[in-house]
């Protein structure tokens, strides 16, 4: 009983022991003990530094740390001696532990530990202390150390500035007014250009080949549907013609295959070197003729305008009346559009062969990255020969790359360039279909581009009929045309660019008008007259309607009292600015301008406007320019200026009893037929004051203008003004001066030629005395020996010519050696 109760105790103190050891981290001593009976590791107590981590393959070696010194740490509390008697109750019997399985690991080091447990043993031992382990500043020479000099820190603040100067350099510049002038002259030319070739693809609907190999894509039904008959409604005509037209719609698409690229959008070069290396896409739409569109027409294979004329010849051979619609796509000439992009550089394509060649090469000497990921791996497999097998690298062949057969798909504006328009007869109205860009139908709206689009852009839409004649429908589809159209139009440009459209269309136009053309004009004339109120302070520039006070010329002013349309604000914070009608304002001139255009101001009007003296550059002697202003100095309040209201037809002084009143210069103003004197007639001659002067009467020569070369004027003076009742005598005295002038010059030239016969007579006559009894092969022999002599007498007198003008240009020098005038030469010539 006793040994019992000892025996508990034992075990109730082992258990506090293992309790305490256990609160502490490690295990029990029993444990350890046991464990150094079998010559194995005890595990190291967690409050000794552990032992050196081993790397695993391919882990990256980190820099040791030094270790903080080892705490001195308490002894334990001493432990109650056990009695022999307990340790005679214990039995222990033999266990075989197995052997542990060590997993083999090579480090990545050169050193090698042959015997891990005397290593770990030793690490037990070892005290770690703190341990600098930078590198000593050794100096041999007991020198002193060389103070590194400070570095000069340099901040380039310009990189930026740069970057942002290349960047307004490389804007475009605006052109001046030659460039803008040649290029309105470029885009006439091209305008006339595409209007040929426009009217060309016209003429090719019309052929009756072309026409009956696109019949066949008809059947009755189709056809039945485009041709309404007259006894339906004329909402059932429209109704049909619009079932007809989407049947032949979808037969079309689905049919028709796009394969080139149409018309874009033609654009200037910033750089001549950029147009001398562009190049066509390889998808554009190649050169055509009449063959090679009735293949077209064949294969229903082509480019989107192409197919579009198509589709108006197939309309047509249903009988329906059809337009070919084209937007002109010309150069422009405004500055602010978008530019050519540059051409792309031209990369060679190489040959697999090449290719093959220019690969690098192999090296055996370099390990490949696979090898040496995949080396540790093979170590751990367990096998002792699994480190020594290679795997074998299998080159796959090159695989010759053949290209695609798949067809390239076209990329266009969503906008077209070609369409057609559709008469509806029931509404006399003409109506567009477009089957394969927009596959719309009755919906003009949809055909116009943004102002972004940069291959599109709606100036001039032109409508072809088949009989030729062609109508300007720009307004039906654009929806700003007086804002934004026109101003990128010819009409705009000068004051006769809308006569100059006009002539250019006039060989196109119809003789005699139809009512169905004056429909038609009239409803264009509605849709720009619908045109809204612009909603930018920019549309508003040379509107034809409305006008802002900002957007007015020098010589431009409003009436008294105009109205203001509206307002309109520049930007969401600007101020509201008067939005007045064109109507409301009116040019006013200066004193001497209304004069210059028959028309005197009135003498208590007071003027409308001032305008300032325009400042005139001068440059001095270093290169300077020097502003100045036009005038004295004081004048400093401007020139004033007159609208027409206040102005009159001016009245010169009346023809008294043949007197003609004259100015202080001895002449009269004659600038416009209503400047004539009252009882005055005007002769339009130049021998008129030669005539007044012959007849014996009183003229004043007309001033009827001024030649400006540089900065002087030159009076022009040309006929002159007399009494009315003197203008017949003086124009028929005119006729009679021109008749003896006339008689004059006969004369002079009848003499002329009498001279010269009479002279040419008289040498026939002394060569006929001449070689009068000589044989005439005697006379050729010797005309030829006259001819000689003649040229060499020519011959001569050209190289006494030539010594002339050597002496005249250097008299001191003869072959590139000094003349010495003085000097005795010999015979020799030295």
């Amino acid at each position: 009983m006793a040994g019992r109760k000892r025996v508990a105790a034992s075990r109730a103190g082992a258990s506090r022991q293992t309790r305490g050891s256990a609160a502490r981290g490690g295990p029990p001593d029993v444990y350890r003990e046991m464990l150094a009976d079998v010559d194995v590791r005890a595990i190291a107590d967690p409050e000794e530094p552990p032992p050196k981590r081993r790397r695993r393959p391919g882990e990256k070696s980190t820099p040791t740390q030094p270790s903080k010194p080892r705490p001195k740490t308490q002894p334990p509390p001493p432990e109650a001696p056990e009695s022999d008697e307990d340790d005679g109750d214990i039995q222990f019997e033999d266990v075989a532990i197995p052997v542990a399985t060590i997993q083999t690991m090579f480090r990545d080091s050169e050193e090698e530990d042959d015997d891990d447990d005397d290593d770990n043993d030793d690490e037990e031992d070892l005290q770690f202390e703190d341990v600098d382990l930078s590198f000593p500043d050794l100096n041999f020479n007991n020198t002193e150390p060389e103070k590194e000099e400070p570095k000069d820190l340099v901040l380039n603040l310009t990189a930026r500035a740069t970057e942002k100067l290349r960047h307004v350099a490389e804007r475009r510049k605006p052109i001046n007014r030659p460039e803008k002038d040649r290029r309105i002259e470029i885009h006439k030319t091209h305008l006339l250009c595409l209007l040929s070739h426009v009217a060309q693809r016209n003429r090719w609907c019309n052929d009756a080949e072309v026409q009956r190999t696109l019949r066949r894509l008809l059947n009755r039904e189709m056809v039945k549907y485009l041709n309404p008959g007259r006894d339906l409604t004329q909402f059932g005509q429209t109704n049909s013609l619009k079932t007809g037209l989407q049947k032949v719609e979808i037969m079309f698409r689905t049919r028709y295959e796009i394969t080139e690229r149409g018309i874009r959008r033609a654009l200037w070069a910033d750089k001549e070197e950029h147009l001398k290396e562009y190049r066509m896409p390889s998808d554009a739409e190649s050169p055509m003729e009449r063959p090679e569109f009735r293949e077209a027409a064949k294969k229903l294979k082509g480019s989107r305008d192409v197919g579009a004329q198509l589709y108006c010849a197939l309309l047509r051979s249903a009988g329906v009346e059809a337009r070919l619609v084209c937007s002109l796509q010309p150069l422009t000439f405004a500055s602010g559009g978008p530019s050519m992009s540059k051409p792309p550089r031209s990369r060679q394509k190489l040959s697999l062969e090449e290719q093959y060649a220019r690969r690098p090469k192999y090296d055996s000497s370099f390990d490949s990255p696979a090898l040496n990921t995949t080396s540790p791996i093979r170590r751990r497999m367990g096998h002792p020969n699994a480190t020594a097998f290679n795997v074998p690298l299998a080159s796959s062949p090159i695989a010759s790359a053949q290209p695609s057969e798949t067809t390239k798909k076209i990329r266009e504006c969503p906008f077209p360039v070609y369409w057609v328009e559709v008469l509806d007869v029931a509404h006399q109205k003409w109506q567009p279909v477009d089957p394969l860009v927009t596959q719309s139908f009755w919906k003009p709206q949809l055909f116009e581009p943004p102002a972004s689009e940069r291959e599109n852009c709606m100036t001039y839409v032109v409508g072809f009929e088949a009989d030729g004649t062609a109508k300007d429908v720009t307004r039906r589809y654009t929806k700003a045309y007086n804002a934004k159209t026109r101003k990128l139009r010819i009409e705009s440009t000068a004051a006769n660019g809308d006569k100059w459209w006009r002539k250019a269309l006039k060989a196109y136009r119809r003789r005699y008008p139809t009512d169905l053309d004056q429909i038609e004009s009239n409803e264009l004339a509605a849709a720009e007259a619908r045109e809204p109120m612009p909603r930018n302070v920019a549309d508003f520039k040379d509107h034809p309607i409305y006008a802002l006070e900002r957007h007015l010329r020098r010589h431009e002013v409003l009436v008294p009292g105009a109205t203001a349309a509206g307002t309109v604000g520049a930007g969401s914070k600007g101020p509201l600015e008067r939005i007045y009608r064109r109507k409301d304002v009116r040019i006013a001139r200066t004193r001497d301008k209304w004069y210059r255009m028959g028309r005197e101001v009135l003498g208590d009007q007071i003027p409308v406007k001032f305008l300032p003296k325009r400042l005139k550059k001068r440059s001095d002697l270093f290169g300077d320019d020097e502003e100045l202003e036009d005038g004295n100095e004081e004048d400093t309040v401007g020139t004033p200026i007159f609208t027409m209201d206040q102005t009159i037809l001016y009245k010169a002084p009346p023809v008294v009893n043949g007197v003609v009143p004259k100015n202080r210069f001895g002449n009269l103003d004659i600038y416009v037929p209503s400047m004539v004197p009252e009882g005055g007639a005007y002769v339009a001659d130049d021998l008129g004051a030669q005539a007044a002067f012959t007849l014996g009467i009183d003229y004043a020569p007309a001033l009827t203008g001024f030649s400006f070369r540089g900065r002087k004027g030159t009076a022009v003076l040309y006929g002159v003004v007399v009494a009315s009742e003197h203008e017949e005598a003086v124009r028929a005295t005119i006729e009679g001066l021109r008749d003896q002038e006339a008689e004059y010059e006969q004369e002079r030239r009848t003499r002329e030629v009498l001279k010269t016969w009479k002279r040419f007579l008289m040498n026939l006559r002394v060569r006929q005395r001449i070689w009068a009894g000589v044989d005439e092969d005697a006379e050729a022999r010797e005309e030829v020996v006259e001819d000689l002599a003649h040229e060499q007498d020519d011959q001569m007198e050209e190289d006494e010519e030539d010594r002339a003008s050597a002496n005249e240009s250097g008299d001191d020098f003869a072959g590139g050696f000094i003349v010495d005038e003085d000097a005795d030469y010999g015979p020799g010539g030295f």
